[in-house]
């Protein structure tokens, strides 16, 4: 088996080679390839990925290379980890956001629209390759957006089996059944638990979790319910929980709680990305001691916990036919009654062999269906747009996004950020 990794330079990469080195005995990979446009970070990164597969007995080659041609050819799955401008456009995003006292982020609002339209046309090229040099392969996206990507990949590369995976999901789950774990004094076991989550990438309401089949959720909410309670400061506003009887994904922050994000924007810098460059620094740093051969504990400061967990357990579920519960980004394909049956959601899917399908649910309640069906109208303009260099898509993309400027601010926001990303923007500029 030959797995590919777009973006292999990323310093998530030791984390997810640690993932296949723990599966080695339920998947027989032979070759590991990591692809990278950065010779520099592709040789650092990669130099500790060996290490750290050969002080393991060397069960599986790790190859570098900056040909990504060579790179597909053959591959029984590809993960796609990329950042189109590296993590300098993710600053950019951050301060467009912050210049028009919007919320400057990643993968939502303004940030998140500019960093699909740079994305989507790669990750367009990628899967066209895909389909001549791997046509049965599994493309599993964790490029930011996830979910406005996996949208792209559904309408724009139907031939590629594709879907979007986050961290989100394991980690809420974790996070969950530590609480109640320390309230019934036992540990409890994820991996025999279920997450019922819906909405979209990083816009989705946690609404229920079982383990071996019993409904966990009361004792959840009673827990949580209670914590925010204890909290001077709470996350969320305990009668808003108390009343949804939901879990709100933690970027509903951004939506629900905008004064105070734009209130913390006015501390940067550091913003975001720059704490990142810093880490990221000082990872590569260690990454490129030729005696280090395990992933270093700084990486945690990075982000993303669980997220070797959440690409192996997947590809296992996937290859090995166990029919296991995943929450991932797909189409629904009517899984959810009355929403439009073309849209990528975020949801529990079951994983086998003949591919990822998703399970019936309910649908949301009023309240939170309204903000999702304005992020999705977003989504599929921002898909337009980035696809065919749509400037009139663009504008309706920033006007619909209930985080996007307001309607005398649009134009403004839109030349600002094409020309901030001009070198990454050539649909638009040609």
């Amino acid at each position: 088996m030959k797995i590919a990794i777009i973006g292999g330079g990323s310093t998530y990469t030791p984390e997810l080679v640690s993932g296949f080195l723990e599966r080695a005995a339920i998947l027989p990979l032979n070759e590991l390839w990591l692809m990278d446009t950065d010779p520099r970070r592709l040789e650092i990164v990669g130099g500790l990925a060996q290490r750290i597969v050969k002080s393991q007995r060397k069960p599986f080659d790790v190859r570098l290379s900056l040909d990504r041609a060579e790179t597909l050819s053959g591959a029984a799955y590809v993960i796609t980890q990329l950042r189109v401008g590296g993590m300098s456009a993710r600053r950019n995003d951050e301060y467009l956001g912050k210049r028009y006292h919007l919320i400057g982020q990643e993968t939502t609002g303004v940030g998140g629209i500019a960093k699909a339209l740079r994305t989507i046309p790669v990750i367009l090229d990628i899967a066209a390759d895909l389909g001549e040099l791997a046509p049965k392969a599994l493309l599993l996206n964790f490029t930011n957006p996830a979910g406005l990507v996996t949208e792209a990949l559904k309408r724009y590369a139907p031939q590629v089996a594709s879907v979007g995976v986050c961290n989100v999901a394991i980690t809420t789950k974790m996070e969950l059944l530590e609480i109640l774990g320390g309230r019934m004094g036992v540990p409890l076991s994820s991996e025999r638990a279920e997450l019922d989550t819906l909405g979209l990438n990083h816009l989705s309401w946690h609404r229920g979790l079982t383990l071996d089949g019993e409904d966990l959720w009361p004792r959840i909410m009673e827990a949580f319910i209670a914590g925010l309670k204890a909290d001077p400061h709470p996350e969320w506003d305990v009668g808003m929980v108390e009343s949804l009887r939901m879990i709100p994904n933690y970027y509903l922050q951004y939506s629900d709680d905008t004064e105070r994000k734009l209130a913390a924007q006015e501390q940067w810098p550091p913003s975001r990305a720059e704490q990142v460059m810093q880490v990221e620094k000082e990872l590569l740093e260690q990454y490129a001691d030729t005696a280090l051969d395990q992933p270093p504990e700084g990486l945690m400061q990075r982000g993303g916990a669980y997220y070797s967990t959440v690409a192996t357990q997947l590809i296992c579920a996937h290859y090995n036919d166990l029919g296991e519960i995943h929450v991932v980004n797909t189409r629904h394909d009517g899984a959810v009654p009355g929403w439009p049956t073309d849209w990528v959601l975020e949801l529990p899917c079951r994983v086998s062999r003949d591919g990822i399908k998703p399970l019936p649910a309910q649908p949301l309640i009023p309240a939170c269906f309204e903000l999702l069906a304005q992020v999705k109208a977003c989504e599929l303009l921002t898909v337009e747009a980035a696809v065919h260099g749509d400037l009139a898509a663009a504008r309706q993309a920033l006007l619909a996004h209930p985080l996007g400027p307001p309607v005398d601010r649009v134009q403004a926001v839109l030349d600002d950020l094409l020309v901030t990303h001009r070198e990454y923007l050539p649909r638009f500029w040609n």
